[in-house]
């Protein structure tokens, strides 16, 4: 018996790359025109597929090849999460990945939907051989500043990871060098290429989220649950009524207002 038009945009929808090849020839020469749209679009579907997974195996690549340069079996990643906003702390998420299992939808953390955040980063905890996300206060912040603060937190991140038992022989870190280990591997734009780091952008952008919303219970005024921290034109303006709260780093936000701390 002929499948119908919609019984056979099942069978599509359902089919992996291999299948969808035998379909695709199979079909060829059914003319309706429901047939032919659903195969062209699933083929489209398919070659996204393709394109990230080769973009998902190209993270855990470029990872290994790093360790195999260095002839090491461990690396931990780290990245930092908030260092512009005017409200909140500083986040540095640390993360050692198993080789396997691949993270689906793993990437830097502003490439990945909001939506799609918490999935992937509850993944990522679950199968991390260690991860840990440190943060930095904003009082801590105006008093060092951004560098040295920048300093405090990965190798608070560094030393967490090992005290939980896992020691990395590699550390790589997002971005310029810090000079903070002798195992360190600098790359620029890291969450992007390396497994690792992008996982740690990712814990560290949904902890750091997490938070502000839950502080922005106590100061309503701000909007932090939906700028997170960030000068929002709606924060700037709850500043400038409102003044600076104890969470602010006031030496951000010095443009905006001259008025005491509440």
């Amino acid at each position: 018996m002929d499948l119908s038009v919609n019984e056979i945009k099942q069978m599509l929808l359902q089919a992996t790359e291999q299948d969808f090849e035998v379909y695709e020839r199979s079909l060829a020469s059914d003319t309706r025109k429901g047939v032919q749209a659903a195969l062209r679009q699933n083929r489209k579907r398919l070659d996204a597929l393709a394109v990230e997974r080769k973009r998902l195996e190209g993270l855990y690549e470029f990872e290994r090849a790093i360790l195999s340069e260095q002839g090491a079996h461990i690396c931990v990643g780290l990245d930092e999460v908030g260092r512009g906003p005017l409200a909140g702390p500083l986040a540095v998420g640390a993360v050692v990945l198993p080789p396997e299992p691949l993270i689906e939808g793993l990437n830097d953390s502003k490439q990945v939907k909001p939506a799609d955040r918490e999935r992937i980063a509850q993944t990522i905890k679950a199968q991390a051989l260690a991860w840990t996300v440190q943060f930095i206060e904003p009082a801590d912040i105006d008093a060092c500043g951004m560098s040295a603060s920048l300093r405090v937190a990965f190798t608070r991140a560094i030393q967490a990871i090992e005290a939980s038992g896992v020691l990395p022989e590699v550390v790589l870190i997002d971005g310029n060098p810090l000079h903070l280990d002798p195992r360190e591997i600098n790359i620029i734009k890291g969450d992007g290429k390396c497994a690792s780091i992008a996982a740690a952008s990712l814990i560290a952008k949904v902890e750091r989220d997490a938070l502000m919303v839950e502080l922005a219970k106590s100061y309503p005024e701000y909007d932090w649950e939906s700028c997170k921290g960030y000068a929002s034109p709606s924060h700037i303006a709850a500043i400038k009524q409102h003044g600076l709260t104890p969470l602010h780093r006031v030496s951000f936000c010095g443009s905006f207002l001259q008025q005491s701390l509440f």
